[in-house]
């Protein structure tokens, strides 16, 4: 790596960014949404297929599963949460009201957005931390729609 320091007429190329191929990544994101879009979950197992070599055979969490996870770890996720809950409240914005002229207000109020969607790496160790830190304060902000996706284990 050749490092650029006070520059006196440098030479444009030496200044240019390297090409992150991005329009071939946007065709490949666009091919693949509209694969989504067209083979629904059956297109969803077969790109889990293709690019994690995981066979699916479902794409949602049954909830029996909530009873294989041991007591004390419930616990701790619901202190950590409740935890986290409590912070991120407090950061909730009120509407705010400005008098700019004498019968003249004007006002900001924050509203959610609507559908969220909140990736959680999967990686060697999955953290609980990270579902907690982006669901809670979607769940703050009166997100209608939490959507949760992790890759394949």
């Amino acid at each position: 790596m050749s490092l650029l320091k006070y520059l006196v007429n440098p030479d444009p190329q030496q200044l240019k960014r390297p090409d992150g191929g991005g329009s071939s990544v946007e065709e490949s994101v666009r091919s693949i949404l509209q694969g989504v879009k067209e083979g629904g979950d059956n297109a969803l197992r077969e790109y889990s297929k293709q690019f994690d070599n995981a066979e699916i055979d479902s794409l949602k969490v049954a909830l029996e599963t909530n009873e294989e996870i041991p007591g004390e770890l419930k616990r701790a996720l619901k202190r950590a949460k409740d935890n986290i809950y409590k912070f991120h409240s407090a950061q909730k914005p009120d509407d705010e009201y400005v008098e700019v002229e004498e019968g003249i207000t004007c006002w900001r109020r924050s509203v959610p957005i609507e559908r969220v969607g909140l990736y959680i790496p999967g990686g060697s160790a999955p953290l609980f931390s990270t579902l907690l830190m982006l669901a809670v304060p979607a769940q703050i902000a009166g997100c209608k729609e939490i959507v949760m996706v992790t890759p394949p284990r």
